[in-house]
Parts: C-alpha cells; sequence; structure tokens
C-alpha cells in the first residue's frame, strides 16, 4: 500500500465511531502504542491548549502512523503554517478550531488540501506515503483522500452558520466543542442544557444534509456521551491523557487509603 490509511477516517465512513485520545500532557512517542492499546483510533494532539514544541508533535505523529493510529493536530490559529507544517511532518488530520463562517472553512480547505480542492503546497517525500517517490498526480490524490479535515463549531455565530460550513467542499466532519459552546450560549459548564442540546440538533441536522460527520469534544459525562453518541456524534474526543491519569491515580489513592489497618505501625526514633 503506498499511503498509510488514516484509521479514523475510514470509521467515519462506515458509520462507526471513531474514538480520540486528548494528549496534554505526553511528550515521548510511546503514547501512540499506549493509545492504540486502549482501543483508541486517533490522537488529538492539542496544541491549542498546550505548550508542546511543532518537533514534539511530529515525532508523535510519525509514532503513531507505525502502529496504525490516526495521527490529529488541533492547531492554535487559522493561520496556514499552523497546519501545513504537521501536516507535511505526519499528521493525518487538522482539527481548527473557532470556525464561525463558510468563508473560514473554505480558508482552511485551501491550505490544507492540495490541488485541485485546495491551494497546499506539494512538499517532498512524505512520511504518510513512507517517503516514497510517487508521482506528483498520485501523491497529491492519495494525500487528499487520506486527510481528516475538522471544523470547530464553538460559537453562535458557528452555530448559525453551520448549514453553510459543512457545505463546504473539503471539509470532512465538525467537531462540536461543547465547553467553548456552552459558554458563548450564556451556560457556561452546563453541557446538558437544552440550549447546548438544541445547538447539537442542529449540527447533527446540518451534517446529515451534507454527508459530513459529525463529532462531540469536551463531554465527560456517560450518560451524556451515550445521549449525543444516540443523536448522532461519531467523531468522540473520549478524553485527554492528564484526565485519564488523574482519574486513575486518584482511584488507586482512594482505594488504599481505604484500607484498615490491624495496628499503627510507627517509625523508631
Amino acid at each position: 500500500m503506498k499511503v498509510i490509511p488514516n484509521y479514523a477516517k475510514q470509521r467515519l465512513l462506515d458509520g462507526e465511531l471513531a474514538l480520540g485520545m486528548g494528549l496534554r500532557q505526553a511528550r515521548t512517542v510511546d503514547i501512540s502504542q499506549i493509545a492504540k492499546s486502549c482501543d483508541f483510533d486517533w490522537l488529538f494532539i492539542d496544541m491549542e491548549h498546550n505548550s508542546m514544541s511543532i518537533d514534539t508533535a511530529a515525532q508523535i505523529c510519525q509514532a503513531a502512523l507505525g502502529v496504525g493510529i490516526t495521527p490529529m493536530i488541533r492547531v492554535p490559529a487559522h493561520d496556514a503554517f499552523h497546519s501545513t507544517r504537521l501536516l507535511d511532518t505526519g499528521a493525518q488530520g487538522i482539527v481548527v478550531p473557532h470556525v464561525s463562517t463558510a468563508e473560514q472553512a473554505r480558508a482552511v480547505v485551501s491550505f490544507c488540501r492540495f490541488t485541485p480542492l485546495g491551494h497546499r503546497s506539494i512538499p517532498g517525500g512524505l512520511p504518510q506515503t513512507r517517503f516514497m517517490s510517487l508521482p506528483v498526480p498520485e501523491t497529491v490524490s492519495l494525500i487528499n483522500s487520506e486527510t481528516l479535515l475538522v471544523a470547530m463549531i464553538e460559537t453562535v455565530e458557528g452555530r448559525d452558520n453551520v448549514d453553510e460550513i459543512a457545505a463546504v467542499p473539503g471539509i470532512d466532519a465538525l467537531l462540536v466543542g461543547c465547553t467553548d459552546l456552552a459558554a458563548e450560549l450564556g451556560v457556561p459548564g452546563q453541557l446538558g442544557h437544552p440550549s447546548v442540546k438544541a445547538a447539537l440538533d442542529t449540527v447533527f441536522a446540518a451534517c446529515t444534509r451534507h454527508g459530513k460527520a459529525c463529532g462531540v469534544g469536551g463531554v465527560y459525562d456517560e450518560v451524556l456521551m451515550e445521549e449525543y453518541i444516540q443523536k448522532g456524534a461519531r467523531l468522540i474526543l473520549s478524553g485527554s491523557d492528564l484526565a485519564f491519569l488523574m482519574a486513575g491515580a486518584r482511584s488507586r489513592s482512594t482505594r488504599l487509603r481505604s484500607i484498615e489497618l490491624a495496628s499503627p505501625v510507627r517509625a523508631s526514633a
């Protein structure tokens, strides 16, 4: 196979759940194997809300390619270089925050997609094609097909323009950033509020009309997650390395401190 498959994108095309693990704390490539062993489909490498360097993100991307988990970058802004540098060094997907208009979505497509979908500059060898020397037309076609481009809906303006955003060719999925959207709607932290649910219904409907996948991020209450999955969410940000670490560590310390000691054991002076 000339290009490494985008397994998360394939799961979405098949109508299945694509489960993502957020990276905020991890800085070493073994996190790719860890996430794969825990049955995640993609890494949400969050360069909007952490201090990770481009080089570290690139190394994690290449390790992920090797173990069959899709590396995706949430870029910090809409500037082209945030996305293209990581796409050139191994990312198979870009998540763009705060997309509020169709014009913004078209700009994202322009710099993330090769011709004829966009105007991304064509580099030399790519890790996604195992650095094989391929004809340029074949390279751009293969990479375009295996890149997952996601626009985040996190504002009232984005909700109001979601039908036009979903209609933009080259956008594969819309991911609702529920935490920011709830704050924008005046109900911060209330991710099950009726206004948030109504906004999600609007996004789900737009995705259905235009044949795009829909996702949810920021929701970690399992009952609420199940409700939104039943409504149509398929691209799921399941939690972050920090949250998983703290939950596991807190569970262990709580359990050990609950053990009733037979008798006090004191250190001698």
